[in-house]
């Protein structure tokens, strides 16, 4: 929302940052802008949220559950639930990877995996037939056998 304000308060309040933002906001944002919002602790708008990354875009107020429901349903109608609960890890994941090849030899197990799946085929027949795909398979249910292919750490 354009009206939004948001803030990494932590340190006005005496405490540190928690919920994992010091590992995931230096990643979105990139460490100096993420230092400077933690360490001053200062409320920021939403059009500097915007120019920081933390966001995709603003909208007016009226508009933000419509936008939200808007992607929502571009996602949902569009998509294979499949392909976007493996890319989600995927992105994620990866994140923490210490060298590219780490995400090649797990995105071309997805990409062989999914390539002879049911949504693929049926994204190919849409497509070659100009109509909106209609995809069955279910992150419930129908992902690879190699998911979840990371290794939990152990934690003390």
């Amino acid at each position: 929302s354009t009206a939004a304000r948001m803030g990494f308060v932590f340190a006005r309040r005496g405490i540190v940052p928690e919920a994992c933002s010091s590992w995931f906001l230096p990643r979105v944002v990139g460490i100096s802008r993420a230092a400077e919002w933690v360490y001053t602790g200062r409320i920021f708008s939403a059009e500097e949220a915007l120019a920081g990354g933390l966001v995709s875009r603003i909208v007016p107020p009226a508009d933000l559950l419509a936008t939200a429901r808007g992607l929502a349903r571009e996602i949902a109608d569009n998509t294979s639930a499949v392909s976007v609960a493996l890319s989600r890890q995927l992105l994620w994941r990866m994140l923490g990877a210490d060298h590219p090849m780490e995400a090649h030899q797990v995105d071309s197990r997805a990409i062989y995996w999914m390539g002879s799946s049911a949504d693929a085929r049926e994204g190919v027949a849409a497509f070659l037939e100009k109509r909106p795909a209609r995809f069955t398979l279910r992150p419930s249910a129908d992902l690879p056998g190699f998911y979840p292919w990371w290794t939990p750490r152990p934690f003390r």
